[in-house]
């Protein structure tokens, strides 16, 4: 038995050659912070550029409920749909939803249709 395991598995480290480090390549986009690169463009859903700040109290409600996931997954259900399964399972989704959704003035899509 090897009553000296440090001297029978010695480990050596490997010369070093005297290189100058080269700065790492970064892709062109890199995103970084004080990175002065461009943004990329804007996200388009629905054919359209997704540059709206401003949507109505409404439209506000919904988006918090497709980015809560103790309702499950929103991405390719319609948001009634979404609530109408959290609803079957006992989630209690909130009846303001519902009662938005059977509106007409609602959008149908959760807030990642057609990005994802």
């Amino acid at each position: 038995m090897a009553t000296n395991i440090k001297g029978f598995y010695r480990q050596r480290k490997k010369p070093s050659t005297s290189k100058t480090k080269s700065a790492t390549s970064k892709p062109k986009n890199a995103a970084s912070c004080g990175s002065n690169v461009a943004q990329p463009p804007a996200l388009t859903a629905h054919g359209s550029l997704d540059l709206q700040d401003e949507w109505d109290d409404n439209e506000e409600v919904l988006r918090q409920f497709d980015m809560n996931m103790a309702y499950g997954p929103c991405i390719g259900i319609s948001r009634l749909a979404r609530w109408e399964r959290a609803y079957a399972f006992g989630l209690n989704p909130p009846k303001e939803v519902k009662s938005l959704l059977c509106s007409t003035q609602a959008n149908p899509d959760c807030i990642w249709d057609g990005r994802v």
